[in-house]
């Protein structure tokens, strides 16, 4: 069957290896779909990775480094789910992931393994165990919870399906074992079964299986069923089965019968078994699909087959359902992920007209709405309505697919059923499904709606409306706005009524609602009838509605000024203002006109509203000298004066200050020029200067910059007005900084008088000129003395100040100066006041006034500087007496003492409060000795060296030295610059350092002397103090200096020092002897201390003397000293020497060494004596190495065996690999066979040419590199019987494959090789890599054998490397062959396609040519065989048909000239309907002159240039081509031409069909006019019955009575008389029963009551009861005339009897 008309479409969605993915990984293990939206891949090479492919986005995957042994992504969400098992257990640990958050949402550790598991819902997850199942729940931290345990016949499965029902309340585990020994190839199936709610399970045999939910007529619940496919081999038998049951039947309730079909397989397909069924709820159908790729369709309800095909020719592994499309999903083990569908426009043509099957045609049609069952379906409805089944027909009509009887006809049918008494009325039944159904359409909604209003039970429309049961248009809204206007404006918003949603927000006054609405419909409605309407009621609501208006996206619809001037028509000033100022917010250039208007008409009638605006300053584009006129008349001066710009105008009106409030004028004249604003001001002082002064000033204050403060001086100078000055100045004087200005303010202030005000000022700024200002207070000579002290006590004129006031006589002042305002400056008041020979009481009397307060040192300097400091013994005396300590009080007191010597000693001692540097300073000239007495109490060392130095009081100086014991002044008087320094050194050493007794002054002058580098005169103090009997002389330090010091500085001493002295440190002085080169004085100390070693290391260190030592060694025969001679014969490479000293020393520290040293010498015998002396200290592997080497060295391999057979200590192995290293093969052969090292001990035995031997060493150590290089030996050396031994040990390893072949391939060792290779087929532990290497050989060396080796070991081979090796080799058949069995089948045909004569093979190529994956492939096999196999084309495109693009392939045959070659290919295709095809055929077709064909063709495929080809045939010499063009001119709907043609060829049948056809009544009745004319009577009497319907009665008559043609129009008359006759008889029928229905309206009122019941249960308050007496409505028909057509009623019809139709 063609694809194009199959129910079943398939697509190829997606390719695995396409987006990277290895056709390795394309397996059950390792590809998981969960759900339509994802498909995980799990890959292991080149790395551990997950590959997540959305189904949206496919040529996009996701690729995470990911290691797992398994990978599920979630049905809905990007969530995956992990499983890896932990290494060396069982148990499986499982993790759940969140991609999008890059989260864990939670893990668990499976205490069994999990051998299969899937996600069942969004939220859950089922583990298959191997004895149980659990489910898992992402959400909370949860656990998975047992469910059941696996029953029986479910052991030893591999489990291939998890499901459950939408409930969870049913799951079912499916799983696969191997067949029946007779029939192993059929896989079994098992089922477990498992209730929840019953915990009950059953065990059943079955390979897929599916839940499904479906709805059984009678039951308002959904029943479950499960459905289920096996296929079961028993008693010889194959028997397969599709099952559907439901489970846990509803008790009462309608059921679901079990059903059960046949799945019938191909005799191909013997062998294939159902892999995975998906049930498509969106059609009811169940798909099963095997493994081989067969698709089987089944009804759900019925369980009918619908159809089979295979759909892969590839096996497919996995399925998932594709809910959205109601198909699946399935992918093949070449990686292609096919999509299968549901052929909406042909699967019920197919069940209708293939499988014969109305009923299942029309269900499915219901079920999924599908067309094709149209006329199935409307017949059907006719049937059931003349058998009066008016439910069942309701039920169909609310069914019918696409709504094809949802119309006003079944409407107007239902209506015209008359209604039982008793019985619910037809139309009622037919609405109350409909809702129960769904939502109504727009007819059916007007007409349940108008029953509704009718009954005035709005609120059933609501609730409706509210469920969106019914469909809105504006004719139901117009029907319930009569009952509800809030109900007709939802209806017409829903209905998109726009102009009566805009008139229903008009009349609800919601006019903010008409404009967001028309914005979202797109409407423009009338705005400027709006805005008038709504100004006539409510202002407010205009202005609000026109600034919604200006808001609108595009701009207003209404120009601002009409909205204006409509206002401003009603005098509505306010709301025209509110609405320009929102408008006018973005104060643009345009608005200047609307901005002038707004104030004017504000300034005329509301000047203070037009003020607020100004204020705002929101505008800036209007009139402004138009504006400042109306100001100026409207008395908003301020205003004007902001919109006035000359001078005069502003003269004008600034004067008006009476007017203007004061701070506006301030702000005014900001904005001013600053000559204009000094012009304004001198005219406002000039008019009112004392009532302006204010403002002027103010003016002054705030604009002083940029006016200028001079220029505001100047002004105010020039009227005189200190007053103005001062309020000025006042304020600009904080931030000024200009001398001037100060003083121009303190002058001010001062003439002024606000005294206080200058009192502040010089107290306070710090900017006026104290001169300037000193002066002019004095001048001023203001009574208040207070400005004046100020100035001079801030700027130093207090003794100005001083003689001021006193010459003034204000000492009143003079004493408050010095005791309240500044005490600190009594000093200068004093010193003035001396100078102005005040006398003494006065100025005593202040001094004692001020007391403590007053500052001594400044005093006493003052009074000092005037020979007056007596004048100070009783202020002093009395300081003292109340305890001060001020130093500067006992300074000025010890002054005192020393001018009267008055016992000074006494104080300079005794005092402690006194400065020594300044008192003895003060006594430097009047007595030194004094001042050194000063000096020392307070330590002031620069003073007292000057002073002693200055008078020669060098003792002085030498005694205050040693006793300071000061670093830095021992470090200053040793100062080599000091001329002094002789002097005092001559004192320390003879008086200062003999009187001291105290250690520490002894120990700083020596330090201070090794600090200064003074050693002669260091060593002269030291002798004095140590040789000469002093408390000193047997000091331990005293010694060590005095030793030191001499090597230092005088050599020649040391060794006398040392003879003489006994306390100091021997080890340390020899150390510093020895850096000192002294190494015989060194070693004089070393031997009287006893230090040996030390002073043999002087002996051979420093003397380098080995003679001497070894003297020295036998004099003292001490082991240390021998051993330090042994290591100096070492060094000096007397190693036999050094030998021998290390015996006597009985010394093994040093072996390393020694070792080394005889290696070097090649002393070996020595060293043996060496190491058997080591042997009994110490246990070192060195050193038994070291023996058993030095024994080979000298050929002793006798006592190495025999030292080897002792215990010892020594590390064998690295012992025998050094022997190895430097050949001495024999001594490592005896120490590896003795530590059973095979591998090394064979590698020696093949240096020593042993090579059996070797062969038997190399197989004890079975190492992989033993057995190579024994083997590259032997190989080298010829054995080749020994190499194969060793090679066949190697080559089982993969890793050593490749270099042995190397090996022996570089040595052209060929035969041997492939021997080798093939010997090591046989072994247990042959891998691919040999069978791969043996390939790899055959096909370089003998290719006879290759084909043979390949198709006997293909599954064993590393394909790849051997494609390559036989590509390199040119061997083509066999590299296809190995193409397609590694899948390759893109490079296997080009292979074959390339080197055909080689390669060729028609069968094989057709296998290879539908399994490429590149499509350009299919187009060049097209090429290859129309070249080389043109007789073999048509096979091989049959092979394609579904695979390639028959456009391409038309073109290519026909650029190629062959066109016809592909007949039977392009027959074959055709019904797919393709343009190419069709028009290729019909081309051969016209060329064959194939008529038949050719209408069959245009019949069954239109898809190609019809009016083309009709005109291409319509001149054909052949009759029935004509026939044929003018068919196709039918088919297109070119009835003239067709007719035309037709008439042409006098084919009159083909030219009435199509008039009848056409549907067009002039052609008919043209037609009619050619037949008279023609004079084809009979022609015309057939055309009248052909075209019936298209014919006027009146020209027909009139036709046939002009032409004499009425017995051949009889019959049509007669036909159309009997018609129209039923048609009245219809009517007069339909009037007596209505006549009737009048008749019996008594007892139709006594069933209202019962009718109104039922209408009730049926559609609660929803429809009308029959129509009461006397009232319209309900479905009576209108009275009936008294007569029809003007006759009596009891005639028929035109007077004649009824008649039988024609």
């Amino acid at each position: 069957m063609a694809a194009a008309n199959a129910p079943i479409a398939m697509k190829e969605v997606l390719t695995l290896p396409s987006i990277g993915i290895s056709p390795q990984f394309i397996t059950f293990t390792n590809v998981t779909m969960e759900s339509e939206k994802y498909i995980c891949v799990r890959e292991t090479a080149p790395q551990n990775s997950v590959v997540i492919i959305d189904m949206n986005m496919p040529m996009q995957p996701l690729r995470r480094p990911i290691t797992a042994d398994s990978a599920l992504m979630n049905p809905n969400s990007r969530i995956l789910a992990l499983k890896a098992q932990l290494p060396g257990t069982t148990q499986d640990h499982l993790q759940i992931f969140n991609i999008e958050l890059k989260a864990k949402i939670k893990s668990h550790q499976m205490p069994e393994q999990v051998v299969f598991w899937k996600w069942i819902s969004p939220k859950l997850l089922g583990l298959v165990t191997q004895t149980s199942v659990y489910h898992w729940s992402i959400e909370g931290e949860s656990e998975p919870v047992k469910m059941f345990e696996r029953t029986a016949n479910l052991a030893n499965n591999q489990i291939i399906n998890y499901k459950c029902d939408p409930s969870e309340k049913w799951l079912v585990l499916i799983g696969i074992a191997p067949g029946a020994p007779e029939r192993p190839q059929l896989v079994k199936g098992n089922m477990q079964l498992f209730s929840v709610d019953q915990q009950r399970s059953q065990a059943l045999e079955a390979h897929a299986a599916s839940f499904a939910q479906f709805k059984v007529p009678g039951n308002e619940n959904p029943s479950t069923l499960i459905s289920f496919a096996t296929k079961s081999f028993n008693a010889g038998q194959i028997t397969s089965k599709l099952h559907v049951i439901e489970l846990g039947a509803q008790p009462g309730k309608s059921s679901f019968s079990k059903k059960q079909a046949d799945l019938f397989f191909p005799p191909d397909f013997q062998d294939d078994f159902p892999v995975a069924m998906q049930i498509s709820h969106k059609y009811a159908l169940i798909y099963v699909i095997t493994k081989l790729g067969l698709l089987f369709v089944y009804d759900l309800e019925t369980a009918t087959a619908v159809y089979r095909n295979r759909i892969s020719p590839d096996p497919i592994f996995l399925t998932s359902e594709a809910s959205a499309v109601g198909g699946f999903y399935a992918i093949n083990r070449r990686g292609q992920v096919l999509l299968a569908t549901v052929n909406e426009a042909t699967i019920v043509p197919f069940v209708s007209g293939q499988l014969n099957n109305l009923e299942l045609a029309v269900n499915l049609a219901k079920r999924g709405n599908l067309p094709g069952a149209e006329n199935l379906v409307v017949q059907r409805f006719q049937e059931l309505f003349a058998q009066t089944k008016y439910k069942e027909a309701a039920e169909l009509a609310a069914e019918s697919p696409q709504g094809i009887l949802r119309t006003p006809d079944t409407v107007a049918k239902f209506q015209s059923v008359p209604v039982q008494a008793g019985q619910t009325a037809p139309l009622l039944q037919y609405f109350s499904i409909l809702l129960t159904r769904g939502k109504l359409n727009a007819f059916e909604s007007l007409e349940l709606s108008r029953l509704v209003v009718n009954q005035n039970k709005k609120n059933l429309l609501e609730n409706w409306l509210a469920e969106d049961k019914l469909e809105c248009s504006e004719e139901l809204g117009d029907l319930v706005k009569t009952v509800d206007n809030d109900l007709a404006l939802k209806i017409y918003i829903k209905a998109r009524a726009t102009p009566k949603v805009v008139a229903a927000f008009a009349e609800r006054r919601e006019f903010d609602k008409i404009l967001i609405y028309s914005k979202q419909v797109g409407y423009t409605p009338d705005y400027l009838f709006l805005l008038q309407t709504i100004l006539r009621t409510d202002p407010q609501g205009a202005v609000n509605f026109a600034l919604m208006m200006s808001q609108m996206e595009g701009g207003c619809p209404v120009d601002y000024n009409t909205i204006t001037d409509l206002f401003l028509q009603r005098n509505l000033v306010r709301e025209a203002t509110a609405f320009l100022l929102d408008v006018l917010k973005p104060n643009l250039p345009e608005h200047a006109f609307l901005q002038t208007k707004v104030l004017e008409i504000n300034l005329v009638t509301f000047p203070n509203v037009a003020d607020a605006i100004l204020a705002n300053g929101m505008f800036s584009h209007y009139d402004r000298p138009r504006i400042a006129q109306l100001c100026e008349k409207a008395g908003l001066y301020v205003r004007a004066l902001q919109h006035y710009s000359e001078l005069p105008d502003i003269k004008r009106v600034i004067v008006n200050t009476h007017a203007i409030e004061p701070q506006s004028l301030v702000e005014f004249f900001g904005t001013l020029s600053r000559e204009w604003a000094l012009e304004c001001m001198k005219d406002l002082l000039l008019v009112n200067l004392r009532g302006n002064l204010q403002i002027i000033v103010q003016v002054a204050k705030e604009y002083c910059e940029q006016l200028g403060v001079d220029a505001c001086i100047k002004l105010f100078e020039q009227f005189k007005s200190y007053e103005g000055l001062y309020f000025f100045l006042g304020s600009y004087l904080s931030s000024s900084e200009d001398p001037d200005i100060h003083f121009k303010y303190i002058e001010a202030a001062a003439k002024t008088g606000q005294i206080k005000e200058v009192e502040r000022v010089t107290r306070e700024s710090n900017f006026y000129d104290a001169e300037k200002t000193k002066n002019f207070l004095m001048e001023a000579k203001l009574p208040d003395a207070r400005p004046l002290i100020n100035v001079c006590d801030r700027f130093g004129f207090v003794p100005d100040l001083t003689h001021y006031l006193y010459t003034n006589n204000m000492l009143r002042y003079i004493e408050g100066y010095v005791q309240k305002v500044n005490p600190g400056n009594a000093p200068l008041v004093v010193g003035q006041l001396l100078d102005d020979e005040c006398p003494e009481d006065f100025i005593k009397g202040l001094i004692l006034s001020v007391r403590s307060l007053l500052p001594v040192e400044p005093l006493v300097e003052e009074c000092e500087k005037r020979n007056r400091l007596r004048l100070l013994t009783q202020f002093l005396e009395h300081l003292v007496s109340e305890g001060s300590q001020d130093v500067h009080v006992h300074n000025a007191l010890g002054k005192i003492i020393i001018d009267s010597n008055n016992n000074p000693e006494h104080f300079l001692t005794t005092n402690p409060y006194y400065d020594s540097r300044v008192v003895g300073k003060y006594c430097e000239k009047r007595d030194p000795t004094l001042a050194v007495v000063a000096y020392r109490r307070g330590q002031c060392d620069d003073e007292l060296i000057n002073v002693t130095n200055k008078n020669s009081l060098f003792k002085l100086q030498a005694r205050y030295v040693v006793e300071r014991m000061d670093g830095d002044l021992w470090e200053k008087v040793l100062n080599p610059e000091n001329e002094y320094r002789r002097q005092l050194i001559d004192q320390v050493v003879s008086t200062a350092l003999p009187e001291s007794k105290s250690p520490e002054q002894v120990s700083a002058a020596v330090k201070a002397f090794m600090t200064a580098d003074l050693p002669h005169e260091l060593i002269e103090l030291l002798e004095k103090i140590v040789l000469q009997n002093s408390a000193f002389s047997g000091n331990f330090n005293l010694q060590n200096l005095l030793i030191l010091t001499a090597i230092k500085a005088d050599p020649s001493r040391v060794m006398d020092y040392i003879n003489r002295l006994d306390n100091f440190d021997g080890p340390a002085v020899g150390e510093v002897a020895v850096e000192a080169q002294l190494y015989e004085e060194a070693f004089a100390i070393f031997k009287k201390f006893n230090l040996n070693v030390q002073a043999v290391n002087v002996l051979l260190d420093n003397i380098r003397s080995i003679d001497r030592a070894v003297e020295f060694a036998f004099r003292v025969e001490e082991d240390a000293v021998w051993s330090q001679v042994a290591k100096a014969q070492l060094r000096e490479g007397l190693v036999s020497d050094a030998i021998e000293s290390f015996i006597r020393a009985d010394d093994a520290t040093q072996f390393l060494d020694v070792i080394r040293a005889s290696e070097d010498a090649d002393v070996y015998p020595d060293l043996v004596r060496y190491l058997l002396m080591v042997r009994q200290k110490v246990k070192e592997p060195k050193v038994d190495g070291e023996l058993i080497y030095a024994y080979a060295k000298i050929d002793r391999l006798g006592e190495i065996e025999e030292f080897i057979l002792m215990p010892n200590v020594a590390n064998l192995q690295n012992v025998g690999d050094r022997l190895f290293d430097e050949a001495l093969y024999e001594a490592a052969k005896i120490i590896f066979a003795f530590i059973s090292n095979w591998a090394k001990l064979a590698v020696t035995l093949v240096r020593l040419k042993q090579f059996q031997g070797a062969v038997d060493a190399a197989r004890k150590a079975n190492s992989a590199k033993t057995w190579k290089e024994v083997c590259f030996a032997c190989v080298d050396a010829e054995e080749f019987r020994l190499a194969q031994i060793c090679g066949l040990n190697i080559i089982v390893q993969v890793d050593d494959l490749e270099e042995v072949s190397e090996y022996y391939q570089n040595r052209g060792c060929f035969n041997e090789l492939i021997s080798l290779m093939e010997s090591g087929l046989g072994l247990e532990r042959a891998h691919m890599g040999i069978f791969t290497e043996l390939g790899v050989l055959y096909a370089r060396y003998r290719p006879e054998k290759l084909m043979e080796h390949i198709k006997l070991f293909s599954t064993r081979l590393n394909i790849p490397k051997l494609i390559r090796a036989c590509d390199e080799q040119q061997h083509w058949k066999e590299l296809t062959y190995l193409y397609i069995q590694y899948d390759e089948f893109d490079n296997a045909a080009t292979t074959v396609m390339n080197h055909s004569p080689e390669a060729w093979d028609h069968m094989q190529f057709k296998d290879i040519i539908v399994k490429v994956a590149s499509v350009e492939l299919y187009y060049k096999a097209v090429h290859f065989y129309l070249q080389e196999h043109p007789d073999l084309i048509n096979d091989m495109l049959n092979v394609l048909a579904l695979r390639v693009d028959h456009t391409r392939v038309v073109d290519i045959m026909r650029k190629a000239g062959h066109l016809r070659l592909v007949k039977p290919y392009m027959v074959a295709v055709q019904s797919n309907n393709v343009s190419a095809v069709n028009e290729a055929l019909n081309e051969i077709y016209v060329e064959e002159e194939d008529y038949d064909r050719l209408r069959e063709s245009i019949d069954l495929h239109d898809n190609f240039d019809q009016i083309g080809l009709a005109q291409k045939i319509e001149k054909h010499e052949l009759l029935e081509m004509r026939r044929v063009a003018a068919y196709i001119y039918k088919k297109a709907g070119r009835w003239k031409q067709s007719i035309a043609l037709s008439k042409k060829d006098n084919h009159y049948k083909d030219a009435m069909e199509t008039a009848s056809q056409s549907g067009e009544r002039e052609l008919a009745e043209e037609l009619l006019v050619y037949f008279i004319e023609q004079g084809k009577k009979e022609c015309f009497a057939s055309c009248l019955f052909v075209c019936y319907d298209l014919l006027r009665a009146d020209v027909v008559l009139e036709l046939a009575w002009i032409h004499n043609m009425i017995d051949f129009a009889f019959p049509y008359l007669l036909q159309f008389i009997r018609e129209y006759t039923g048609k009245v008889d219809e009517l007069i029928k339909d009037k007596i029963e209505a006549q009737k229905e009048v008749k019996a309206k008594e007892q139709e009122e006594k069933e209202v009551i019962a009718q109104q019941n039922m209408y009730a249960q049926l559609l609660p308050l929803a429809l009308p009861a029959p129509p009461m007496p006397g009232m319209g409505g309900g479905f009576a028909p209108p009275p009936p005339p008294v007569g029809g057509m003007g006759m009596p009623p009891s005639m028929p019809p035109f007077g004649m009897p009824p008649m039988g139709s024609y």
